[in-house]
This record gives structure tokens, C-alpha cells and sequence, in this order.
């Protein structure tokens, strides 16, 4: 599944930018092993201003800012003392062929699931979501959706690949269990008719403390399983220009890393990053801040781990 780029036989040691310097590696089978980093460099579903194929390199790279913070704060523990996590490079696929992608992209979902291992995946534009949902919904049923964004994506009959799209397939293909979904952060129109998911718009997340959101968010999800996934777009420009679809009125990371540490104890099995376009990007500011949730959420799932130790 490894771009050939990043062809493990023979790779000198510093070949590859990984995600917070973790191993490059391709063993999912590997019974000490927890979480696996994988880039989708896929930009075809995008409606408005590509380059969020450069978006999976653009994160890793941001992940040098962040390695050097033994225990990073507010965390009393260092993540990678309780998780071992590869980075698996890029998928491959003919960059040309959107079709080729998500079933290759499902298919290295599914082996890695099967393994009993977590993913944390790099976008890529949104569309990446759809294949990582089937694949994970197969292993655990349908799914809540933790769902950070500006707007809902839950649009119908806009072709086969289509950013906008991806949750209203995930509904009708039963992926998903919509009264246990939430959407965080929207503030674009939508079609309100069988839109079925809880949305915390933009307006009301601004007018909340992040104890009342997460509290929302908790009460909505349950004890269902959940998938997250985080469209940088829910952040505000200023704080994440480099995107396709910028909207203004959103969230800041502070904010949003504050949302994300109260999800400790949902029972999260994935994540994924996406809409990161490093061609509109400045001085790195939304490759970081998506190297951050990205790190956010192993820390997240390290201090679920940590509180089941007996």
C-alpha cells in the first residue's frame, strides 16, 4: 500500500518525513503495535481549490515543531510511552483515478482494522472519510460521527466523487447511526429535510464554553462507537488558511484541542485529518494545527488506555 516512493526495501534511514519521526513500517501484524499513520494524497473529489494531495507530507513535516516535547501539555504522560505508533507512508494509486482509491484505501483500512489496531489518517480532501467509514463500520456496525466542519457534507446527487457528499452515501450505505452523529462548527446552509444529525453550528459552539460543547457532544454519541473525522475547515482562516473551502466565523484551535481532550472515555476507533492545501497555507500555520489534533488524538487514546490499567 506504500507509494513507491517510500519503498521500504532499502530506505535510508532519514528518506521519509513520518509523522512525529515514528517508525516507517508496514507491519500491521505486529502484536505490540496500536495506532497506524497513513496519507491519502487525493485531491479529485474537491470542488473549489485543490492541493490537499500535498496536504499528508505538509502534516508530517509540521510534526517536527511538535516531537521535541517529551510530555506535551496539559498531558501528564508522554504518548509514546503507552502507544506504539508506525507511520505506513502514502497509499498508492494512479493519482488520476478516484475510483482506484477508495477501493484501495478501503481495502488498507480493512487490513489494518482486522489486525486490531487504530488508524490515523492524512488527508487528502474530505472524500477520503467515505472508504475509511466502510471499512471501519464493517468491524464495528454503525458508527456515531464525531464530525469537526464548516459545513455538513451530507449533500446528494453531486456525481460519484464529490467532497460534499461523502455522509449522505455513509446514511443511505447504513454506516452510519445518525442520531448518534454531531456535527461541530457549521456554518454554511444546508438542507435541513432528512438531515438527521445533530448539529452544533458555528453560532452556538462561539456562544459555549468547551465544557457545555463536550457535555453535547457526549450526551449525543453515547456509548456507540465513534469515527472522527476533522475537516480544517471548522477552524477559522486566521487560524487555518491553507484550505480548499475557507469559511469565515469558525473555531480556533484552542478551542477545538480543547473539544478534542474531552472526548476521553468516547469510545473512539479512528480519525482522520483531511482539507489541508499547503499551496494556500502560511508559514505552516494549518499544517501544524492539523499535526496537532492528529497528535491530540493519540494522546486522547493513550489516556484511554491508561485509565483501564488496573
Amino acid at each position: 500500500m506504500l507509494n513507491v516512493q517510500n519503498n521500504l526495501s532499502g530506505l535510508p534511514a532519514l528518506s521519509f518525513p513520518t509523522f512525529m519521526g515514528c517508525d516507517l513500517s508496514a507491519d500491521f501484524d505486529n502484536a505490540a503495535l496500536d495506532v497506524v499513520v497513513t496519507g491519502v494524497p487525493f485531491d479529485l473529489a474537491t470542488t473549489i481549490r485543490p492541493g490537499t494531495r500535498f496536504g499528508p507530507a505538509a502534516i508530517r513535516q509540521a510534526t517536527a515543531h511538535l516531537d521535541w516535547e517529551l510530555c506535551r501539555w496539559p498531558w501528564k504522560f508522554r504518548v509514546f510511552d503507552k502507544l506504539r505508533v508506525i507511520d505506513c507512508g502514502d497509499l498508492s494509486f494512479d493519482p488520476t483515478a478516484g475510483e482506484q482509491m477508495v477501493v484501495g484505501l478501503q481495502s488498507h483500512a480493512a487490513h489494518i482494522l482486522a489486525a486490531g489496531k487504530s488508524m490515523l489518517t492524512l488527508g487528502g480532501d474530505h472524500f477520503i472519510t467515505l472508504p475509511l467509514l466502510r471499512a471501519h463500520a464493517k468491524k464495528h456496525g454503525p458508527l456515531a460521527l464525531i464530525h469537526f466542519d464548516a459545513h455538513t457534507d451530507s449533500e446528494k446527487d453531486q456525481g460519484p466523487l464529490n467532497h460534499g457528499t461523502m455522509f449522505y452515501h455513509a446514511v443511505q450505505e447504513g454506516l452510519l447511526a445518525p442520531e448518534r452523529s454531531v456535527q461541530i462548527g457549521i456554518r454554511t446552509e444546508y438542507d435541513r429535510t432528512g438531515h438527521k444529525f445533530t448539529v452544533l453550528d458555528a453560532g452556538w459552539v462561539m456562544d459555549h464554553n468547551a465544557h457545555a460543547i463536550i457535555k453535547e457532544i457526549r450526551r449525543v454519541v453515547g456509548d456507540c462507537p465513534a469515527y472522527l473525522t476533522f475537516d480544517i475547515d471548522c477552524l477559522d482562516p486566521a487560524f487555518a488558511p491553507g484550505t480548499g473551502t475557507p469559511v469565515v466565523g469558525g473555531l480556533s484551535t484552542d478551542l477545538a484541542l480543547k473539544i478534542m481532550r474531552g472526548l476521553v472515555g468516547c469510545k473512539l476507533v479512528g480519525m482522520d485529518v483531511v482539507e489541508v492545501c499547503p499551496p494556500y497555507d502560511h508559514c505552516e500555520i494549518t499544517s501544524l494545527a492539523a499535526a496537532t489534533l492528529g497528535l491530540e488524538f493519540l494522546y486522547v487514546l493513550a489516556a484511554d488506555r491508561k485509565e483501564n490499567w488496573k
